[in-house]
């Protein structure tokens, strides 16, 4: 159990997290566990030292091992990264309210871990996977329900969050939606006419009034569609067509990506479409060969495409 003063202190920077970068319910309670680990951690590591006082003059071995303790529990380093730039977060804030220098805890390196890039479906599966939901569920109303989400997911490339975030007052859909994504940003993605058809046919068979102020998307019981229902629904969908594990409702917004960009789509416009705060995140989201990331590149970069002018 952490001190009062560090427990204040970390309530006090969830607080400024929520208030100023508008992180979400989720991305709290994953900083709060971090970073409580990590304070927990140092007050076994230290001993008596307890406090505010303890974070003052943390050094690159008490550092090192903590790391080295997440390491031995078997945590991955993947998520140790995660936590070490919650702390990070944490401590800078801590060190401009107390004026204590957090370099030694800034300066610290995660470790290295291979990224997993996405793996999207190809056309065939993806539209395979849209023709094949409804099959999973003996209730029309669920079928049709299914059906629209993962229409959403792969024609509009929302999040599962963003598609089942979404309240009545949508529809009918508009030939854009407004979305509110990550860190409260905000974008507008046009919508497909076999989008509207299959929330059309959604709100029709569904039992329950959609209105304005209730969830789009409905449970058995009425209440919100909850994502782990969705991945079940997908994990049938992938064993009846024989896909592999990796086709996943996510997979079905890389797709949309990867789809949208093999297509001719402009990758600055596809990051808007996701959005994505960073170009990079973009392009490890579309799987696509190299000739095809170089005609994006000279198409958009100034000098390349002034250079390939030169030569014609």
């Amino acid at each position: 159990m952490i001190s009062p003063a560090l427990n204040d202190s970390l309530t006090t920077w969830l607080a400024s997290m929520s208030a100023l970068k508008a992180a979400s319910d989720n991305t709290l309670r994953a900083y709060r566990t971090d970073v409580e680990g990590f304070l927990a951690f140092l007050q076994q590591h230290l001993g008596d030292t307890q406090g505010l006082a303890a974070l003052r003059d943390l050094s690159k071995s008490d550092m090192r091992a903590w790391l080295a303790h997440e390491n031995a529990r078997g945590v991955a380093p993947r998520s140790i990264a995660r936590a070490l730039s919650a702390v990070k977060s944490y401590v800078r804030w801590l060190s401009e309210r107390e004026g204590f220098d957090a370099t030694t805890v800034l300066s610290v390196k995660a470790p290295k871990f291979q990224k997993k890039l996405p793996r999207p479906l190809d056309k065939s599966a993806a539209r395979a996977v849209i023709d094949t939901v409804e099959f999973q569920s003996r209730e029309d109303w669920v079928a049709r329900r299914d059906e629209a989400v993962i229409t959403l997911l792969y024609g509009c490339g929302l999040r599962i969050s963003e598609a089942l975030g979404l309240d009545g007052d949508v529809v009918p859909l508009a030939g854009a939606l407004r979305i509110l994504g990550k860190g409260g940003k905000e974008r507008v993605v046009p919508v497909l006419p076999a989008a509207r058809e299959a929330v059309d046919a959604y709100v029709r068979a569904a039992p329950f009034e959609i209105t304005a102020s209730e969830p789009l998307f409905r449970g058995t019981r009425g209440g919100r569609l909850s994502p782990r229902v969705v991945q079940k629904v997908m994990a049938q969908t992938r064993a009846q067509l024989g896909l592999p594990a990796t086709a996943t409702p996510h997979a079905m917004r890389h797709s949309f990506a990867t789809h949208l960009l093999a297509a001719g789509g402009d990758l600055r416009a596809i990051q808007e479409l996701l959005g994505h705060a960073s170009l990079s995140t973009t392009q490890a989201y579309t799987a696509v060969d190299t000739a095809r990331l170089m005609e994006v590149y000279e198409a958009a970069h100034p000098k390349a495409s002034g250079t390939g002018a030169r030569r014609s």
